[in-house]
């Protein structure tokens, strides 16, 4: 994978988690941390941290 490519791939998936951040902070204050959505839009985020830390990695690595 090219760098400019990693770098707007990493670029997107920050752009990701912050709009889901975002959305699970505003589901949190209306829901409660535990509800259901909540969780879910935190498994999610988690998913997308992921993807962020497998790119960061791979950049470290290479």
């Amino acid at each position: 994978m090219t760098r400019t490519r990693t770098v707007y791939k990493q670029y997107l998936l920050l752009k990701q988690i912050n709009l889901k951040k975002k959305d699970m902070y505003n589901k949190a204050k209306e829901l409660g941390y535990t509800h259901t959505l909540v969780v879910a839009c935190s498994q999610e985020l988690d998913k997308l941290l992921n993807k962020y830390q497998g790119i960061f990695s791979f950049k470290r690595a290479g």
